[in-house]
């Protein structure tokens, strides 16, 4: 793979990777991937199950460090900032690329409660009434405070599970991140459901860049301006989802793309 770095289109990435490796102790499970991740779009993930998406999407703001025994080489940048530098602070990194994970997880706390936790720990309001605004702003963003309005002081966990999804999803951007990693953040979700996620995603790329991971081909194309695809933990091709997906380069994409496995 060329890692020549075209710097008019570098210009434009909102996080770069370069020649990343990792290893799971003597496992390697992401090979020399190398890919540019552009502000205000959504990129998708995708691949056969086991490929690296995963893995590769933990690397982004570094949740693979709770993993025992893992190594990584290589680097990734978020704008001119180098994610894996020693003075790089993972909590200030985790606001900054916020995650949603692929099964919906409230804090078993009020749904208020939820959305005010990033903002409290990150002393981003100044008394109740600012906290309050930003609570509200983050909801409606998610399209969920028409829903829930009257009933903020509710356990999250009383919310269906389209709803929690989207809880989460106030609750990333209420601290308000430059970038959403999304973890197949509907495979827990009924048609119903996911359209709405879908729908949002849509509308937050004009706030956030978003990256998502997802194994449904429909759903990438639907929601995504730029494809991903990778394979046995390498970063096979990657470019506008238009493209990729009527003139695959490598046929490996192509038999993933038609269904020939995966």
């Amino acid at each position: 793979m060329n890692h020549d770095v075209d710097l008019s289109v570098a210009s434009l990435a909102k996080m770069s990777v370069r020649q990343l490796n990792l290893f799971y102790g003597t496992k390697q499970a992401l090979f020399d991937v190398s890919l540019d991740i552009y502000s205000n779009q959504v990129t998708a993930l995708i691949g056969p199950s086991g490929c690296g998406k995963s893995t590769f999407l933990r690397c982004l703001n570094r949740m693979n460090d709770m993993i025992e025994d893992v190594r990584i080489e290589g680097r990734v940048h978020l704008e001119q900032e180098d994610v894996y530098s020693r003075l790089m602070d993972v909590t200030y990194l985790r606001a900054r690329v916020g995650m949603v994970f692929q099964k919906p997880n409230p804090f078993p706390k009020s749904i208020y409660d939820n959305v005010a936790y990033g903002p409290r720990i990150h002393n981003l309001a100044r008394n109740r009434k600012e906290l309050d605004e930003i609570v509200t702003v983050s909801l409606a963003r998610a399209g969920l405070y028409d829903e829930v309005a009257d009933r903020l002081d509710t356990m999250a966990t009383r919310l269906s599970g389209g709803q929690q999804q989207r809880l989460c999803i106030a609750r990333a951007i209420a601290v308000n991140p430059e970038v959403i990693l999304m973890d197949e953040p509907c495979s827990a979700l009924d048609p119903i459901a996911t359209a709405k996620v879908e729908e949002l995603i849509d509308e937050l790329r004009s706030q956030f860049t978003i990256v998502i991971v997802t194994h449904n081909l429909q759903q990438a194309g639907r929601v995504s301006q730029r494809l991903a695809f990778f394979h046995s933990g390498t970063l096979v091709e990657e470019g506008e989802t238009a493209e990729l997906f009527t003139n695959p380069r490598d046929v490996r994409t192509q038999g993933y793309l038609t269904g020939r496995y995966g």
